[in-house]
């Protein structure tokens, strides 16, 4: 089976990573819109897979190879590895199960992808990091703080493709492609770590060079406008990497699923998706640690203490919510006074495990009147009271900074602000799709049709094609979502998805879910208690 670097690279001639990515969760996307729209039992059983990338849903007879048409490209005739002369030559495609040709275009795609990837990273290096009149007018820590060890990860992924290209040289029907991850996740994939780190600082310099080097400016703006760069911005370039380990994780999530249960195949992509995990986690850690630290120190100096003063900034604390509410003045026996001086408003400072009550003050300061270990918070929202005592809850401190209890009636602004500060405040109170104290189940799905970048500490970034367990949402288009493959939760508007209405799609999706973690025991008794069906 003759293939080589440069050939995999023509797969995707003129196809930047950034267009294929695009393409291949567009594809998936309507590809689990079709299957949602099948009510027959037939067409839907559960015992089939779900397709994810690179399938189709198409049913074929044994031993046919499923038509399946993802990453079309004008400027290329073979994008899958059913389409490669070779294979077709062969004549392997009558002789392989359907199952196991889903399985050879998944570990394929993983192949070409890397091979779209590192593409892309060789246009960034090339074409703006060596760029002569960029290099002149960027400092030589501007350079460094923009670019960080991107040649690293270049190499990193470069190393990582020529062994991937061996594999797929090895045999036309490929053997396995997750023993290979695993070895570069463990020995070299540490440079991803550092690069996507770095995130922070690289936004905040970019920004600032485009305010204060117009020269800078001028010679980015014409480099993206070259026809190399597909009319792609100079900053989905350097995300790149980040994106890219993100991917590489799902697609061997797709390769876990099409492999046979309690195979040796099923063992190292498991392994790899382990690995995997450690860094994509690793790298989510290194971002936050560089924001959260400026974000309390930021904190810190806002704050005066008319209470005994709590330290602030901690290495393991951080800040999941703040803003203003509505606090109601006097007992509760005034609820019926019909007064908009009723209320009087606070602000509120919520750490992972502190809350800071404070009321604003002259100067973008906060007095501090009250505060409370956020273990020790219970929050009780209060039934219709009319329209002046709408989006109310009371909030119970059992100890709080005078080491008594307090309770405060406050007010939100709209439903969905009062649910979010309810859970961020009691997180393990019950939601309202699922009980978090019992193993029932009835909890609707949501896939993800445009991306969403979180505004604030208690929203969810969501990526197109991301799957999510609704487990709240409000009247004014609000939803509380669990995405199901890093069981990361968070608020994001509903008008980002589109809701998955076939019971069995659900099911099949939690199925995935939790055989993709079954390795970690931890995992599998939280996927166990929530998702038995």
């Amino acid at each position: 089976f003759s293939c080589s670097l440069s050939d995999l690279l023509c797969f995707f001639l003129g196809l930047l990573y950034q267009e294929y990515r695009d393409k291949s969760t567009r594809e998936e996307i309507e590809t689990r819109r079709l299957q949602d729209s099948q009510t027959d039992p037939e067409e839907t059983s559960p015992s089939e897979e779900t397709p994810s990338e690179a399938e189709s849903t198409s049913t074929t007879e044994n031993k046919a190879p499923p038509q399946i048409n993802l990453l079309r490209n004008s400027n290329s005739r073979f994008n899958l590895w059913q389409d490669l002369p070779e294979v077709q030559n062969s004549g392997v495609l009558s002789i392989l199960q359907p199952d196991e040709i889903k399985l050879q275009e998944a570990m394929f795609e993983l192949v070409t992808s890397e091979a779209s990837y590192y593409k892309s990273l060789n246009l960034l290096v090339s074409h703006f990091m060596e760029n002569e009149r960029l290099k002149k007018i960027l400092h030589q820590s501007e350079a460094h703080i923009l670019f960080s060890n991107v040649l690293d990860v270049m190499a990193v992924s470069e190393r990582f493709l020529l062994d991937l290209e061996q594999r797929v040289e090895e045999n036309i029907v490929i053997s396995d492609v997750c023993d290979i991850v695993y070895q570069h996740t463990v020995n070299h994939f540490s440079v991803y770590i550092t690069y996507v780190s770095n995130q922070t600082y690289q936004e905040r310099t970019y920004k600032q060079l485009l305010q204060d080097k117009p020269a800078f400016r001028e010679v980015i703006s014409q480099l993206e406008l070259d026809p190399k760069c597909k009319g792609l911005s100079f900053s989905s370039f350097l995300i790149l990497p980040f994106q890219r380990i993100t991917r590489l994780k799902l697609l061997v999530q797709n390769i876990l699923k099409k492999v046979e249960e309690k195979s040796d195949r099923e063992s190292t992509a498991l392994d790899a998706h382990k690995e995997l995990e450690t860094v994509v986690k690793a790298c989510n850690e290194g971002v936050r640690k560089m924001s959260r630290t400026e974000q309390m120190i930021s904190i810190q100096k806002k704050l005066e203490f008319k209470i005994k003063s709590v330290p602030i900034i901690s290495h393991s604390r951080w800040l999941l919510k703040q803003g203003e509410l509505q606090q109601m003045n006097g007992p509760k026996t005034s609820r019926t006074l019909r007064t908009k001086k009723l209320f009087r408003e606070i602000y509120l400072f919520l750490f992972n495990d502190l809350l800071v009550i404070c009321r604003q003050i002259p100067g973008d300061k906060y007095q501090v009147f009250d505060s409370a270990p956020r273990g020790l918070l219970r929050v009780e929202e209060l039934e219709d009271q009319g329209q002046s005592l709408a989006n109310v809850f009371i909030l119970r401190l059992l100890e709080n900074a005078d080491d008594r209890e307090a309770s405060y009636m406050l007010k939100a602004s709209s439903q969905s602000e009062m649910k979010r500060w309810m859970i961020s405040l009691a997180p393990n109170r019950r939601t309202k799709f699922v009980s978090f104290t019992s193993r029932l189940v009835d909890c609707p799905q949501i896939q993800c049709v445009h991306p969403y970048v979180a505004q604030q500490p208690d929203e969810l970034s969501l990526e197109l094609a991301d799957v999510l367990n609704i487990l709240d949402k409000t009247d004014d288009g609000w939803i509380f979502g669990e995405r199901l493959h890093d069981q990361e939760r968070g608020w994001f508007p509903s008008s980002m998805g589109e809701e998955i209405l076939n019971p069995k799609i659900r099911a099949q999706n939690l199925k995935e879910c939790f055989r993709v973690h079954k390795s970690d025991d931890s995992q599998r008794r939280k996927l166990g208690s929530r998702n038995r069906q």
